[in-house]
């Protein structure tokens, strides 16, 4: 069982930056891969950014690449998700979530574990 707390969202500025971090509870968070998904108003939950169980494979969304960069630290238990050059079209509710798969999962059913969200909203 793992537990997955976001923190980190705000409402910032088109143009400006925020940091999320996701801690994880338990011994075994190096052997779950890891994921960012954002979920807008009326739309699907849509994945955002994924990463490898240690840290050395990665993948994006296209509407992320070059603006967004995740990374993890396994001895902290805790992903984070670097968001530069916000757009208005990145609001939405950031979550966080844990997979057992040996490869970066992009979609929601290969996720195993969810954090409650954090709330990103970005003024034009």
């Amino acid at each position: 069982q793992v537990q997955l707390v976001e923190s980190g969202g705000n409402l910032v500025q088109a143009g400006g930056s925020l940091r999320l971090s996701c801690a994880a509870s338990g011994r075994t968070f190096s052997t779950y891969a890891m994921g960012w998904f954002r979920q807008a108003p009326g739309k699907e939950r849509e994945f955002v950014a994924g990463i490898s169980r240690g840290g050395i494979s990665t993948s994006y969304a296209d509407s992320v690449k070059g603006r967004f960069t995740i990374s993890r630290d396994n001895a902290k238990n805790t992903v984070y998700l670097q968001m530069n050059s916000l757009k208005p079209e990145d609001t939405a509710v950031y979550y966080c979530a844990a997979g057992s798969k040996p490869v970066v999962p992009i979609h929601v059913y290969e996720y195993n574990y969810w954090g409650q969200g954090t709330q990103v909203t970005v003024s034009s």
